[in-house]
C-alpha cells in the first residue's frame, strides 16, 4: 500500500502517543456491566409540554398525508438549546446504571449538563425527543442488538434505562470474559435487547505485554464469529466502534494475507493506517449482514466515531470539568474524528448503494452522532466514575473518565435520533 500524505501520517503518528497514553486501555476493559438486575423503576415524566410542542406521538390516520410531507430531518447536525425538560429517568430511578456512568448517584455537584436539547439546523425539525411507549411498539416482538465497544454498551444501557419508564426489563442472560454479553427482555412487548462485545467487529487478537506481543492482530476480512453467528436471531443490529483501532496492529486480508501494520517506523512492514483499517473492518462487517440478509425486512444502523474529551493527565485532577456544551467555533474538530466520521458515512452509503443494487429490503443507516457529542465535553462522567471522589478534600491524582457518558446525559440523545430512524422506517 502506498504511503499516506504527510499530514494523515503525522495525524496517525501521533494521535496513539498523545490520545492513548490518557486514555490506557484499563479505562476501556473497567466497563463492565456490576448491577445485574433491574428493580422497580420510578417514571419521570416531562415538565408539562405547551399545546404546541412537538411531542412524539405514533401517526394516525388522520394525518397520514401530513406526516407524508414532513422533511426527512438531518440530525447530524445542530446545536445544543437549554430546556427545562427534566430527564426521563435518573441515577436511583434506573436499576440497571453501570456505577461508573452513575454520575449523580456518585456525587457530581452540577446538573446543568441535563437541561440540553439538540435542535438541528433544519427549523423545520423539531429537537429529538424520546418517548418508550412509540419506540416499544415500533419494535414490538423484536430484537435489537448493540455491537462493538463500550460506546455501544453505553448507548444500550442508556436506551434500557428510557424504555424502563414505560416497561419493567428482565435480565435473562449474562455471559463471556468480563460479562461482556448480556440481553434483557422487556416481556409486556416481547422486545429483546442485546450487547455483543466486538470491540473491531472482525476477528482480532489483543495484545499481550506478559508475552511480550505489544500489538493487536487484526483478520479484516473476517467478521467476529462471537456476532455473526447470531445474526439469525436479530432484527436491527446497532454497530459502534473506533476507538480501538488507533493501537498498535498488524493486520490480515484474504486468507491471512499480511496486509501491513500502523507503526512502520518500529517495525519493517508495509504501512496501513488504522483509517483505512477501520474502514475495512466495517465494510467486511456490512458486507456479511447484506449477504446473509439482503432480501429481508432487517435493519442495520451504524453510529458514527465520537471522540473523547480528555483536556489533560487522564489520572490529574480537572482533566474533564466542563459544566456547559461548547459553543459553535469554539474549538475545531480535528482530523480523528474527521476521517473516522468520513469512513463510517462513506462505507454505509456504499453498503446502500449495494442493496438497491440487488432489489433487497434490508434498511442501512447512519445513526451520525459525531457533532452532537463532540460538542459536549460536560456530559463525561470526569473524576464522579467513583463514588464522591473527593469527599475528602481535593487530590491531584484521581482517575477521570473522558469517554464514556453520564446516564442520564447527552447520550440519551442518540436514542432519541434512533427513534426518529425507526418512525420513518415504520412510514
Amino acid at each position: 500500500m502506498g504511503k499516506p500524505q504527510n499530514q494523515t501520517k503525522i495525524i496517525r503518528k501521533l494521535t496513539p502517543c498523545v490520545l492513548y497514553t490518557l486514555i490506557p486501555l484499563a479505562l476501556l476493559h473497567y466497563y463492565t456491566y456490576i448491577s445485574p438486575h433491574c428493580y422497580n423503576q420510578i417514571a419521570h415524566k416531562r415538565l408539562e409540554k405547551t399545546a404546541d410542542s412537538d411531542s412524539i406521538t405514533p401517526p394516525v390516520q388522520g394525518k397520514a398525508a401530513e406526516l407524508k410531507n414532513q422533511p426527512r430531518c438531518d440530525y447530524s447536525d445542530g446545536h445544543w438549546v437549554q430546556t427545562t425538560a427534566k430527564p426521563l429517568y435518573n441515577g436511583t430511578s434506573c436499576g440497571t446504571i453501570k456505577w461508573a456512568q452513575n454520575c449523580m448517584v456518585n456525587g457530581r455537584p452540577d446538573t446543568g449538563y441535563l437541561y440540553w436539547q439538540w435542535q438541528p439546523e433544519d427549523n423545520r425539525c423539531p429537537a429529538p425527543l424520546f418517548d418508550a411507549s412509540v419506540f416499544l411498539e415500533i419494535i414490538k416482538n423484536k430484537h435489537i442488538a448493540f455491537i462493538g465497544d463500550s460506546l455501544a454498551r453505553n448507548q444500550l444501557e442508556s436506551l434500557i434505562c428510557l424504555l424502563s419508564t414505560a416497561s419493567k426489563p428482565e435480565l435473562v442472560y449474562q455471559g463471556g470474559d468480563d460479562l461482556k454479553f448480556r440481553r434483557w427482555v422487556f416481556y409486556e412487548y416481547n422486545v429483546t435487547l442485546s450487547s455483543l462485545w466486538s470491540q473491531y467487529l472482525v476477528k482480532g487478537t489483543d495484545r499481550n505485554q506478559s508475552e511480550g506481543i505489544d500489538h493487536n492482530a487484526l483478520y479484516l476480512d473476517t467478521p467476529n464469529e462471537k456476532w455473526a453467528s447470531e445474526l439469525d436471531k436479530i432484527d436491527i443490529v446497532v454497530f459502534h466502534n473506533g476507538h480501538w483501532f488507533v493501537q498498535k496492529a498488524i493486520y490480515y486480508g484474504e486468507g491471512n494475507q499480511f496486509l501491513g501494520c500502523n507503526f512502520p517506523q518500529e517495525s519493517n512492514c508495509t504501512e496501513l493506517n488504522f483509517y483505512d483499517a477501520f474502514r475495512m473492518a466495517l465494510r467486511t462487517s456490512l458486507k456479511e449482514v447484506t449477504r446473509k440478509f439482503y432480501k429481508s425486512d432487517k435493519t442495520v444502523v451504524v453510529a458514527t466515531f465520537t471522540l473523547a474529551h480528555f483536556e489533560g493527565d487522564w489520572d490529574k485532577f480537572g482533566t474533564c470539568m466542563k459544566t456547559e456544551p461548547y459553543k459553535e467555533g469554539d474549538v475545531e474538530m480535528q482530523d480523528l474524528e474527521k476521517n473516522m466520521r468520513k469512513a463510517a458515512i462513506e462505507e454505509v452509503a456504499t453498503a446502500v448503494k449495494d442493496v438497491k443494487d440487488v432489489g433487497g429490503g434490508l434498511r442501512i443507516e447512519a445513526l451520525d452522532v459525531t457533532k452532537l457529542t463532540f460538542l459536549r465535553p460536560d456530559g463525561h462522567p470526569g473524576p464522579y466514575m467513583f463514588p464522591n471522589p473527593f469527599a475528602n478534600g481535593k487530590k491531584e491524582g484521581v482517575m477521570n473518565d473522558c469517554m464514556h457518558w453520564c446516564l442520564p446525559g447527552p447520550i440519551d440523545t442518540w436514542n432519541a435520533i434512533l427513534l426518529e430512524l425507526m418512525k420513518r422506517w415504520k412510514k
